[in-house]
């Protein structure tokens, strides 16, 4: 087989699946780095020294990225971030997974699917450059079978020249956020809107908004059954609820 043709995908790419949620204003933000620099050709890649990740010991002899390897690891890394969590620094997303949508994966005349390229790009390259970690657990459903969970470190970062303080800015926005949906999820029947326009309010007119609400939320024989105590109970239960969240926000 002539090298022209041992690659199959000369240029791969990243697709991110349709249909999905919304990305994170962290997501976007990193990805656009990425997608402005050449990560693969970042000094990074000549100066770190490659560690091997099982025995902690420096590879005496370590490939460095070829031309082909430096096409998948431009992809791999768009992907990897479309797939990051922030929080738990966990890439959400299977080998196999990341594979596909690169485009790195192929299929043999049998039908068989390989994603060897990949794969070999992670565990050759990006995790004992220090790029990413691995871990692998089984599963309860497949015992013989270990799938990797991919973490991406702040090297990865200095890749993209995102620093720490710009992660843990965008960090404590999703965790803010986070906590204030909660919060919200538990009001379903007063829109987010209306809360926006309660917590500007003073106390009585803002009482008098979760009142009605609270009667355009509830049937008639329910609020019958509720009865005048037990609705001024909930308004001040409500009014307490969104005063809550309204210090949550300043936070």
């Amino acid at each position: 087989m002539s090298r022209k043709n041992y690659i199959c995908n000369l240029k791969p790419v990243f697709n991110p699946p349709k249909n999905e949620k919304k990305r994170s204003n962290f997501i976007k933000y990193a990805m656009r780095k990425a997608s402005g620099m050449d990560v693969a050709r970042n000094i990074l890649n000549y100066t770190l020294l490659a560690i091997n990740p099982k025995t902690g010991n420096i590879f005496p002899r370590f490939r460095r990225l070829n031309e082909h390897r430096a096409c998948a690891m431009r992809a791999m890394v768009l992907a990897m971030l479309y797939h990051y969590n922030i929080e738990s620094h966990v890439v959400e997303a299977s080998i196999e997974k990341l594979s596909d949508q690169c485009g790195l994966s192929t299929i043999s005349k049998a039908g068989n699917k390989s994603i060897t390229r990949a794969s070999r790009l992670i565990s050759h390259f990006l995790e004992p450059m220090g790029f990413i970690k691995c871990k692998k657990e089984k599963t309860r459903f497949h015992s013989n079978y270990i799938p990797k969970k991919i973490f991406l470190t702040p090297i990865f970062f200095m890749l993209l020249h995102v620093s720490k303080s710009k992660i843990n800015e965008y960090l404590f926005e999703y965790k803010k956020n986070s906590k204030v949906l909660k919060i919200i999820e538990k009001k379903i029947f007063i829109s987010f809107s209306d809360i926006k326009v309660i917590l500007k309010l003073d106390e009585k007119s803002a009482k008098n908004k979760i009142l009605n609400a609270l009667i355009n939320f509830y049937t008639a024989s329910e609020l019958t059954q509720i009865g005048p105590q037990g609705l001024k109970k909930k308004i001040n239960i409500e009014y307490n609820n969104i005063r809550d969240l309204y210090t949550n926000i300043k936070k």
